[in-house]
């Protein structure tokens, strides 16, 4: 394959998109959602405010640009980190996972807050979401652990309470699809563990958990290795 060669003014112009998106994700972590704006970024670039706007249309462009790329980083880390554990050890993968939630959020809470929290003020999100294949990699991924735990699990009365009507229907077909085998009680198992993993994650970065505890990396790793117990892999 023929490798692209990008021209100067190509370089030039990913270099600055680069640098709008990395100064836009620290007035974010400075000063929330409502520090995001084109002028004040085209103020500190030393560009004028219409030389911004042809890179991006509109601040909601940009907000949806820097959503999908920090939605995308989260979901790399978190495949990576299922990936490094054996791949007939569904527990070290549960695990993994949520350790690697918890390593991302703690160590971005600005980013956390902008995909999974605060609300940007104003901002119209495209059709579809900012970040549709991120969010469906998040997803496959997560089920994919309950469907490796499925075969295993001890059955519980609860099962049969649920349906494929108890979800939302574009879900239920994309796990329908990819994972066949798997009863709507698997998906709400792997719903239920997604709020595990974030409800302490969530309390953690929002400053809720630290005054109560000293060490809430302890809490998150004694609650992943509970879970892991409760579904009978150790």
């Amino acid at each position: 394959m023929a490798e692209v060669v990008m021209s100067r003014r190509e370089r030039l112009r990913a270099e600055t998109t680069r640098e709008i998106k990395a100064i836009a994700l620290r007035l974010l972590a400075e000063g929330g959602p409502d520090a995001i704006a084109l002028r004040a970024i085209a103020r500190e670039m030393g560009m004028t405010a219409g030389a911004v706007y042809g890179y991006y249309a509109t601040r909601d462009d940009l907000i949806s640009t820097l959503i999908a790329d920090v939605y995308t980083a989260l979901v790399d880390r978190l495949e990576a980190a299922r990936d490094a554990a054996p791949a007939d050890d569904p527990g070290a993968r549960i695990v993994a996972w949520g350790e690697a939630v918890r390593g991302w959020s703690v160590e971005r809470p600005a980013e956390f807050r902008l995909v999974y929290g605060d609300p940007v003020p104003g901002y119209r999100p495209p059709p579809g979401g900012p970040a549709a294949e991120a969010e469906l990699r998040a997803c496959t991924g997560l089920v994919g652990l309950a469907a490796a735990v499925w075969p295993r699990r001890p059955g519980r009365p609860e099962d049969g309470q649920f349906g494929w009507g108890d979800f939302e229907p574009g879900l239920t077909a994309h796990v329908r699809s990819e994972f066949p085998g798997l009863p709507p009680a698997g998906l709400a198992l792997a719903l239920r563990m997604w709020g595990r993993m974030h409800g302490l994650v969530a309390l953690e970065v929002y400053g809720h958990l630290r005054p109560q505890s000293a060490d809430p990396a302890k809490l998150f790793r004694v609650e992943m290795c509970e879970l892991v117990r409760e579904l009978g892999l150790r």
